[in-house]
């Protein structure tokens, strides 16, 4: 396992909910890691207790986390060391319910 792959390992499985995006949830640096940080929002995630990671600032991390879940884009979304999806996909599972399900544990 790579140094890469171990530091993401890390990430995912020692926070409840990690989200991989570009910039920070106070400031998302593109309008796709804005949106998956809205609807965590809607979701009763705290901003303050979410645990994000700014791929811009480390290009290992930004190419790993993309072999990491076998998923090409960015943000990507983990709830207790799970993937989830990126940003379309966690609006659809919030649309249906599910992703408040999947945070809250009741999934």
């Amino acid at each position: 396992m790579s140094d890469v792959h171990s530091q993401i390992d890390q990430l995912v499985k020692s926070h409840d909910i990690v989200l991989f995006m570009k910039g920070s949830a106070s400031f998302p640096m593109c309008g796709f890691s804005g949106r998956a940080v809205q609807i965590l929002k809607a979701c009763g995630v705290d901003p303050k207790t979410l645990k994000t990671v700014n791929v811009l600032e480390d290009d290992g991390i930004r190419q790993g986390i993309k072999d990491y879940s076998q998923w090409p884009t960015i943000p990507q979304l983990y709830v207790r060391g799970e993937f989830i999806g990126g940003s379309d996909i966690m609006m659809e599972m919030y649309q249906s319910g599910e992703l408040q399900q999947v945070i809250t544990g009741e999934a």
